[in-house]
């Protein structure tokens, strides 16, 4: 498995503000948020490698009473 890489972004002020505040929700870092949501656009539509796939968030409407 490699390791982690490290590229320079530039987001627009906005959107990072918005991706702070939903980070902030689920209890990440802005970082790790916009790992989560590239992963699981990756995953849906089937471009990860199986060795890279890694386990679905638990869905919030599959939660039991």
């Amino acid at each position: 498995m490699s390791g982690k890489k490290k590229f320079l972004l530039r987001l627009d002020g906005d959107l990072y503000d918005a991706l702070e505040r939903w980070a902030a929700d689920d209890l990440r870092s802005v970082n790790a948020q916009i790992e989560f949501l590239l992963q699981a656009s990756l995953r849906g539509a089937g471009r990860l490698r199986k060795g890279n796939r890694p386990a679905p968030p638990p869905e919030a409407g599959n939660k039991k009473r």
